[in-house]
């Protein structure tokens, strides 16, 4: 009776053991794939006007390279386009100089948790890749409809309707489902960028106190 007993296996405890490591095992696949995903530079867009690596939406073919970092929720960069946008997209146009835009995002924290900033940037990815001779004209309707700092900025049905207005109705859905989110957040990270306008001159970054002098200097 005693050996029986010794021999009989206890194959619920073992049932249990085994669930538990497998139920381990997913929790730990979950974990990493988790930490993966936040850690993603995302997916960058296809479009003939953008540099996958660098994030840079280019106009013009000129020698001379401008590099412009902008958050469309920093009145300061609203202030920079008035006084300078015009002037560097007609350079770029007539390919006196190559104007690489960068949509950046760094004040979702002044849109009441709407993360304007993020949404609002992807959105010009988004037109990029739909529409791209829509570009500059939507990055410009941005600036001309910027949002105030501390409102929950334009909604996504808003930068549709104005990707739209400037033909690039195909965009909405991208719009609406985020894509290029991700993105936005690592280019304004693997860039470094601690303010807006950041501006760079043949790979230079400069103070934003010469940015007058120098563009004197290349726009005349």
């Amino acid at each position: 009776m005693a050996a029986a007993a010794k021999s009989n296996t206890n194959w619920f405890a073992i049932g249990i053991s085994i669930a538990v490591v497998v139920v381990l095992v997913v929790l730990g696949g979950l974990v990493v794939f988790l930490n993966n995903q936040a850690s993603s530079p995302g997916t960058a867009p296809s479009s003939a006007i953008v540099n996958e690596e660098t994030g840079a939406i280019s106009f013009g073919e000129g020698e001379t390279e401008i590099d412009t970092y902008v958050d469309f929720m920093c009145p300061i960069c609203g202030d920079f386009e008035d006084a300078y946008g015009g002037q560097l997209q007609e350079a770029a146009a007539a390919d006196e100089i190559t104007l690489n835009l960068h949509p950046i995002s760094i004040l979702d924290r002044y849109s009441q948790n709407t993360e304007f900033s993020t949404r609002a940037a992807a959105s010009v990815y988004c037109v990029a890749a739909e529409a791209p001779e829509a570009t500059l004209e939507y990055f410009n309707v941005l600036f001309e409809n910027q949002p105030a700092e501390n409102t929950p900025g334009l909604s996504d049905d808003e930068l549709a309707a104005f990707a739209a207005q400037v033909g690039a109705e195909g965009a909405a859905d991208c719009i609406a489902d985020g894509t290029y989110k991700r993105y936005i957040t690592s280019q304004t990270n693997s860039h470094e960028i601690q303010g807006t306008p950041t501006v760079e001159i043949d790979g230079e970054r400069i103070e934003n106190s010469q940015i007058a002098t120098r563009f004197a200097e290349i726009l005349g």
